[in-house]
């Protein structure tokens, strides 16, 4: 048995447990990132992750001296960092894995120059990092005083919603506070026997009430697909929902067909036969080839619509050499930029934009192309006092809830 836990062999297998629990801890990182928690289990929580972490730091001290395990232990402070930060108060949950990290880092088989080096730049990132948290959190944070009135979920399950009275800080004259509803996707949690991850930022307001509203009657009701087009239609029969490529590939809508260009100077308006007061967008579709020229764009063949003469910018925003034919299905966005910003006027001003139009009118689908489009057939609509402010279809179309994004940006440290 002694040779057995001797052989090197058998180290090198057991160290593959020190490695998980390194990807485990860079897995808690992430979800500090773009995850909330809320603990529901808290001495359950503690024990498990405590109990857990003594085996593992039993495993890495046997095989200490193996790479994986070496690599392991640079790992798991620098991954704690954020989750100390944006979990700070759940000591139960980080301060054993700390003590994992710190004990692994000064008994690993690293030389002592390596483990000093880095246990200097960890020092360094925990101090200027929370340093810079901080000073994030007591500057750049509006003090509010936020009191939940109301909680909870639409009948299918499949939102949540709270209202929320915000009582704000500012002294001067006029209303003072809000009532805000708020509606979130209630089926991107993480759940775990100890624990729930909640997305951040998936909330939206869908209606915003100032000053503070009294009376508060929040209803929800099941409709149809069709119900609720034939409301939004009865409207206006120009509401336009925006839609992804893939949509508009579906129905039918090529790259080309939905470039148009906006912004346009009166003297351009000018050279294609508009007047000074025609400031809607208009589509390349609508103009001549001539027309086109005037704005450096051309039309081929298949109706595809390239630049005429690409300026050097326009060439290396697209990484393309020049004297080959620059689509703009094939520009990047850096690109399109480039080429618009090349036609200007003797000041310096922006002639026109050529831009993607992603939109449709609401009025141009049928229910088919609806269920096509992700619509069910049912949903749920919320009532604030009397009146609709959220309505699944809307959210569906328009996608309200990109649960599958993950964006790094400030708003994740609020």
């Amino acid at each position: 048995m002694k040779s057995f836990f001797a052989n090197v062999w058998t180290k090198r297998v057991v160290a593959l447990i020190s490695l998980f629990y390194a990807f485990m801890v860079c897995r808690l990182c992430y979800f500090s990132i773009f995850y909330d928690i809320h603990i529901h289990a808290r001495v359950q929580q503690c024990l498990t992750i405590t109990s857990v972490s003594i085996v593992v730091l039993l495993i890495m001290l046997y095989t200490r001296k193996q790479i994986i395990t070496r690599i392991a232990s640079f790992l798991i402070l620098p991954a704690m960092l954020p989750v100390v930060l944006l979990y700070f108060g759940e000591w139960g949950m980080i301060i054993p894995i700390i003590l994992t990290g710190v004990a692994i880092l000064l008994l690993s088989g690293a030389g002592e120059g390596a483990k000093t080096a880095l246990g200097t730049i960890t020092l360094l990132l925990y101090i200027f990092g929370a340093l810079g948290y901080f000073l994030f959190a007591s500057f750049f944070v509006t003090a509010t005083k936020q009191e939940v009135i109301e909680d909870g979920v639409s009948p299918s399950g499949r939102y949540r919603y709270r209202v929320v009275n915000t009582e704000d800080s500012s002294k001067d004259e006029g209303p003072s506070g809000s009532t805000a509803v708020y509606v979130e996707p209630n089926y991107a949690d993480k759940k775990y026997s100890f624990a729930t991850f909640t997305l951040k930022n998936m909330e939206r307001v869908v209606h915003l009430n100032r000053p503070i509203c009294e009376d508060i009657n929040i209803e929800w009701k099941t409709q149809s697909r069709q119900e609720i087009t034939q409301e939004l239609n009865a409207i206006s029969d120009t509401i336009s929902i925006h839609l992804s490529e893939d949509d508009l590939e579906y129905l039918g809508y090529s790259y080309d067909e939905k470039l148009r260009l906006e912004d346009i100077a009166v003297s351009m308006r000018f050279k294609i036969d508009r007047t000074a007061s025609d400031v809607d967008p208009i589509y390349l579709n609508d103009l001549s080839d001539d027309q086109l020229a005037i704005f450096g764009i051309g039309r081929d063949s298949d109706s595809r619509y390239y630049i005429l003469s690409p300026t050097n910018a326009v060439y290396d925003a697209a990484k393309v050499k020049g004297n080959k034919r620059l689509y703009f299905s094939d520009l990047n966005s850096k690109a399109l930029k480039a080429f618009n910003n090349s036609n200007t006027d003797d000041f310096g001003n922006q002639l026109f934009n050529v831009k993607k139009d992603n939109t449709v009118y609401l009025n141009t689908l049928s229910d088919e192309q609806l269920d096509k489009l992700g619509v069910p057939e049912t949903g749920d609509v919320m009532y604030f006092n009397g009146k609709v402010c959220f309505r699944y279809y809307v959210a569906e179309l328009e996608d309200y809830f990109d649960v599958d994004s993950r964006h790094i940006s400030i708003d994740l440290l609020n």
